[in-house]
């Protein structure tokens, strides 16, 4: 798969990563647990088997005019996994700007080979990730870490597209020098 992903802002990213370690700390496999290098808190705009050919620089002219762009977190997600198992996510405020952007992303991505259904306009729940699958006794445990979980303001600053065939990330939308 290859996915399109905003990336937060320092101030942002130190906050979900501070949720992911208190329900780490508390026993939940939360993402603090992922291993791959380049993880990090973000938000998927689009998944496919394949990009078609030149979206890349038109992503890029995209996402370089579109951030930074503000969001509010607020509230839990609950995505179904295999078995009985559940994913729990922070989720996104779809504001009209980030609505729009997305709707723009997929336009460049028309053509694409495969799009995962989950994340096409009018399916898309947008959302940071918290945890991997959780059964049902560990998605107690989350709710009672987290108590109230607080809503969060913050920035998308940059973006990036992940291919997972190759493990490998490449920036979007960085300012042409």
């Amino acid at each position: 798969m290859q996915t399109v992903e905003l990336l937060c802002d320092p101030p942002l990213d130190r906050a979900v990563r501070a949720v992911w370690r208190q329900l780490a700390d508390g026993g939940v496999d939360s993402l603090a647990h992922n291993p791959h290098p380049g993880h990090r808190p973000h938000l998927t705009l689009a998944a496919c088997a394949r990009m078609p050919a030149g979206a890349g620089e038109q992503l890029d002219e995209l996402l370089a005019d579109a951030l930074p762009l503000t969001v509010r977190l607020t509230g839990l997600l609950s995505f179904a996994a295999r078995s009985r198992r559940r994913v729990l996510s922070w989720s996104v405020v779809p504001t009209l700007d980030l609505l729009r952007l997305h709707h723009r992303v997929w336009e460049v991505l028309e053509h694409a080979e495969a799009p995962d259904p989950h994340y096409v306009p009018g399916r898309w729940s947008p959302h940071l990730g918290l945890t991997r699958r959780l059964t049902p006794d560990a998605v107690t445990l989350t709710h009672a870490l987290l108590g109230r979980h607080p809503d969060l303001t913050g920035t998308f600053d940059s973006a990036r597209a992940f291919d997972s065939g190759t493990q490998r990330t490449h920036a979007l939308g960085a300012p042409t020098p």
